[in-house]
């Protein structure tokens, strides 16, 4: 253990050597600025005369330039080193600095043979064709994903009642192993999931169909995660049309969704609904939004499916779009050369490290294609049951109160496997 420890915690250094934390010039003038935690934990080990955690370093320099650069995995072993360590790495500014270091990578989901359990894969495209479950889940058949933020993730079931099907929805972070059923949503559609600034809660945007044509309680509803309350209604009727788009992105504080020809807004502060304009491509069919480089991005595909547009939002404010490129899907010639002849079934589009942009294409026969913007093909992937998500997964290691609050919550236990 110490060994391995040690292994990850070298890594960790090289990397702040060449990567250090940016600093300021002696000649810029600045207030002065405290990061949360750093000060309180350094002043408590030099009070107590504690013996340094990496001989030979400050402890500033160790928690703060190298342990906070360990993925989660690794750096939970450190906590068994020793009790310093522990302390060190499980205060919750030190995991919040953690989780804002992790990188938000696309994620892929990949079912059993019965669909009864699921597993969480983040995909790192340069890993090459390496792909590393953070969890399996063992759960009803048809389990899906439907949300992640802040390294939470929502899964959802569909469950036969004598009404027809009703969709039951449950909680997890996949890297603290836990979870929770969320019973207050049964009968509810859900729509999305965000952190709401003003409260630091996590709340859940959700939508009830009306059950005969003037139902006063359809339309939209706000859930927040740990409240004893039922959800509550905010109205808006007209966000029932979200109930066929795509997932929604969290950007610029908001929830965004692409419908046909405009992109609906939810303001996560003050809750409401709005519109913004979408780029308009002749003949395309199929459209959807991802994050790329601290901007919006939207991609969209022709009605022959060959050709698939790169848009960027360069001005939120004035809702300004540009062209980032056009793709010419090369899906005849991989068909030759990977001896192809069965039908792709899903394109979704994500950005890696800013400005790259990959597609990955789903075919009928569980293989998972990776197309650069150039429509070169980047990467092949064949795994049973393997399939991608418009989700990303940043992980975290932060623990939330609300967690023990749900009934029937557990840890690292079932059905986690």
């Amino acid at each position: 253990l110490h060994h391995r420890c040690r292994s990850s915690v070298l890594s960790a250094a090289v990397t702040a050597q060449h990567n250090p934390t940016p600093r300021l010039s002696s000649t810029t003038a600045v207030a002065p600025r405290t990061d949360p935690g750093r000060a309180p934990m350094a002043e408590a080990a030099s009070a107590a005369g504690a013996t340094p955690l990496l001989p030979g370093l400050p402890d500033e320099i160790s928690i703060w330039e190298i342990l906070v650069r360990l993925p989660p995995k690794p750096l939970l072993r450190c906590r068994a080193v020793c009790p310093a360590w522990r302390r060190a790495t499980s205060a919750r500014d030190f995991l919040l600095a953690h989780h804002a270091r992790q990188p938000a990578l696309p994620l892929l989901y990949r079912r059993s043979g019965n669909g009864s359990s699921i597993d969480i894969i983040p995909c790192d495209h340069q890993a090459a064709d390496e792909l590393r479950s953070v969890a399996r889940l063992d759960g009803a058949p048809g389990i899906f994903l439907q949300a992640c933020c802040d390294g939470l993730l929502i899964l959802g079931t569909w469950n036969k009642t004598d009404e027809g099907y009703a969709m039951m929805a449950s909680i997890c972070n996949p890297v603290t192993r836990q979870y929770a059923p969320l019973h207050q949503l049964d009968g509810f559609t859900f729509l999305g999931m965000y952190p709401h600034c003003p409260t630091d809660e996590y709340r859940l945007l959700l939508y009830l169909a009306p059950r005969f044509k003037d139902d006063a309680q359809s339309g939209s509803y706000i859930f927040t995660l740990g409240s004893d309350q039922p959800p509550r209604h905010i109205g808006c009727r007209d966000a029932k049309e979200l109930l066929h788009s795509p997932r929604s992105v969290h950007f610029h504080g908001s929830l965004h969704w692409h419908t046909e020809r405009l992109i609906m807004v939810f303001d996560t502060t003050s809750e409401s609904f709005r519109q913004m304009r979408s780029p308009i491509v002749p003949d395309h069919v199929i459209g959807d939004l991802f994050e790329m480089s601290d901007m919006l991005g939207m991609f969209s595909l022709n009605a022959e499916e060959t050709i698939v547009d790169i848009w960027v939002m360069l001005d939120y404010e004035s809702q300004v779009w540009a062209s980032k490129g056009r793709v010419e899907l090369p899906i005849s010639g991989i068909r030759l050369q990977l001896e192809k002849f069965d039908t792709w079934l899903d394109l979704v589009a994500a950005s890696w490290n800013g400005d790259d942009v990959l597609m990955m294409v789903k075919f009928e026969d569980d293989s998972l294609l990776q197309i650069d913007i150039d429509g070169k093909l980047v990467a092949s992937l064949h795994r049973r049951f393997l399939c991608p998500t418009r989700l990303r997964l940043k992980q975290s290691l932060v623990s939330h109160t609300f967690f023990p609050t749900l009934e029937g919550y557990v840890v690292n236990a079932l059905p986690f496997i």
